[in-house]
Order: structure tokens, then C-alpha cells, then sequence
């Protein structure tokens, strides 16, 4: 066997939600931040993404979390989120299987009853805070980068739906997020199929309208997901934030989260102390608190933390034949969608 590259993963799940942490075979990215690494991914060299995210080596479902040092010296490793569509400047079900990789591998030290990880992104330093008993790690929570709402009640004109309301969010990706009950569906495993391909179009015609542009950082302007929310009876939030090319996520989504409580805040509905359960398309639960008042440019922002649990699932080493036909992988409809 020869391959002239490799790379070793830790396989991760994080409420349902796959988070593969890259720990071999990547030395670092371009770009004196995190920012410019983004950016260098995004703009200049996609073929890492492309290589480990299409098939025949992945699928549409999951994300690779690339680990690389760390340009703030506060940070104990740089992280970079990379999905099929492209590479994100956060997420917090990966933020949470990094964490717990790092942390159970050894690659940081595990401190019994709290261990700390700081994790350098594009939107900010994130601090995660494990709670690990026995050697495993139960529980990470993340101080999450600030959110804030750039638009509220925006309306998208449709001939399906109606218009079809939405909140502009920014809780360390750009979210619209709309009521699940003005689509007429309800957020259930049996619906996730049409959830997902009704998510991914909203999101590609409001994205056509909305630039959705970042007051401090360009590179993190652009809308990201629609993510469909709706209410329990328990008083918790039931989400289902939907990824291009047409998925579900599995996971209660983190930055999902954070952007909602930034909605609840700038409805009134929010004091610093609340706390709010965010409950998936399958039933896994994060817990967002609301910590402080601050502000990002223009916009009266939140800070919030959000936790959750990870599980490591397996250990893989993917490698690429040099007389491999498929050196970036392929796509096709009948998985990916158009």
C-alpha cells in the first residue's frame, strides 16, 4: 500500500451530531489568524475539505474538525469546522467533540473535576469547560462568541408558504431562524426529509436577498443555515437547524442555540441567570445560559454558554492512492441533492 497523503481522525458524536476530529496528517493552514485561515480554505485551496468531505471518504452527514496552533496566544489549539458546503468559522456540537477528543486522547491534559480548553476560531476565543469524572468527559460547556440579532420579523415572500417570517442571528455563524408551524410541519424525525429540503431552499433565497454582513469581520458575513424552531410544553426549544446540500442536523446546534437566546434577549424575554433547553430533531438536549449584556458593533449583544456531552465512537486513518480517479471526491443528486 502507498498513499501519498494521510490523516488520522478521532470519531466523535456529539448528541447524535458527527464531529471527526482531525489529530494526524494536517500541520497547519496558511494565514496569521484564524480569520485568514477561513478565509484560505474558503478562497485559495478547498481541496482538504473537498478530499475528506465528499464521497467516496465521507457523505453529506458530519463534519471534520481541524485542529491547528493556535494564533492567539490565549488559545490552547486553533479550530476550524469543515462541512460539504464549505469551511465554517464555528459550531458548537464540533466545539464540543473537539473538546472531548483532545481531552480523552491525552492531546491536553485531563484535570479531574474540570478540565479547560481554549479554543481559537475565526468568531472569537472559546473557552470550553469539561467536567470530567473517571477519565471521561460527561459535560462540556462553552462560552460561546457573542450574539446578536441583525434583523428581527424579516419576511421572505414565497409562493409555497407565504411570507414567511425569520430572525437575522449571529451566534458565531448567521442563522435565519423561523417558526417550524409556518411551513406546516412539525419538528419530527418523519418530517426531517422535507425539513431539510425546505430549510436549504429558504435559506438559498433569503441568502440571495440578505447579505447578511458581520459589523466587525467580513469574513464572517454570509447566511449559513436556516434553523426551524418551535415550542414545548416543558418550556423548552425544539430546533432543527438544516446544512446545505439537504440535512437535518442531528444535534440541538450550539450556535443555533446561542443565536436564540440573542432573540429572546432582544424581545425582553431574557435575564442574565436564565437558562433554556434546546431539544433536537431526535431528542438530544443542550442547556444555553444567558450571561451577560454586551455589544458587537452596532448591535446590543449576549454572551451565553452552551453545554453538552460527546462520545467517542472510533479511531480512523483516511489516506489518498495516488492512482486514486477521485482525488477530491464526487458528489451525486441522489444523496447531495441538485
Amino acid at each position: 500500500m502507498r498513499w501519498s497523503r494521510t490523516i488520522q481522525t478521532v470519531d466523535v458524536h456529539c448528541e447524535g451530531e458527527i464531529g471527526r476530529v482531525i489529530t494526524g496528517g494536517v500541520l497547519n493552514i496558511p494565514g496569521a489568524t484564524m480569520v485568514e485561515k477561513l478565509l484560505h480554505l474558503n478562497t485559495v485551496d478547498d481541496s482538504l475539505r473537498r478530499w475528506l468531505c465528499s464521497e467516496p471518504r465521507s457523505g453529506p452527514a458530519g463534519s471534520f474538525c481541524l485542529l491547528t496552533p493556535a494564533c492567539d496566544p490565549r488559545a490552547d489549539v486553533g479550530f476550524i469546522v469543515l462541512q460539504p458546503d464549505q469551511a465554517h468559522a464555528m459550531s458548537g456540537s464540533n466545539a464540543i467533540c473537539a473538546t472531548t477528543a483532545l481531552l480523552e486522547t491525552g492531546m491536553v491534559p485531563m484535570v479531574e473535576p474540570e478540565s479547560v480548553v481554549r479554543l481559537d476560531t475565526a468568531a472569537g476565543l472559546v473557552t470550553a469547560t469539561a467536567t470530567c469524572e473517571g477519565g471521561k468527559v460527561v459535560k462540556v460547556t462553552l462560552d460561546m462568541p457573542p450574539a446578536f440579532v441583525a434583523q428581527r420579523d424579516a419576511v421572505i415572500e414565497t409562493a409555497e408558504w407565504g411570507p414567511v417570517r425569520y430572525d437575522l442571528c449571529f451566534g458565531g455563524v448567521f442563522y435565519a431562524l423561523v417558526d417550524v408551524a409556518q411551513i406546516g410541519l412539525t419538528i419530527a424525525p418523519k418530517n426531517a426529509r422535507a425539513l431539510a429540503t425546505i430549510g436549504v431552499e429558504l435559506r438559498s433565497r433569503i441568502a440571495a436577498v440578505e447579505p447578511a454582513a458581520h459589523p466587525v469581520e467580513p469574513a464572517l458575513s454570509g447566511l449559513a443555515y436556516v434553523m426551524f424552531r418551535s415550542d414545548e410544553p416543558d418550556g423548552a426549544l425544539r430546533t432543527c437547524t438544516t446544512l446545505r446540500p439537504g440535512r437535518a442536523d442531528r444535534s440541538p446546534c450550539g450556535t443555533g442555540s446561542n443565536s436564540s437566546m440573542a432573540v429572546r434577549h432582544a424581545r425582553g424575554l431574557a435575564r442574565p441567570g436564565e437558562r433554556v433547553v434546546s431539544r433536537s430533531i431526535i431528542g438530544g438536549e443542550y442547556v444555553t445560559e444567558f450571561v451577560e449584556e454586551t455589544s458587537v458593533g452596532p448591535y446590543k449583544s449576549v454572551r451565553n454558554r452552551v453545554s453538552g456531552q460527546a462520545w467517542i465512537y472510533g479511531i480512523s486513518q483516511i489516506g489518498l492512492d495516488p492512482s486514486d480517479p477521485f482525488p477530491l471526491g464526487f458528489t451525486l443528486s441522489d444523496t447531495w441533492g441538485g
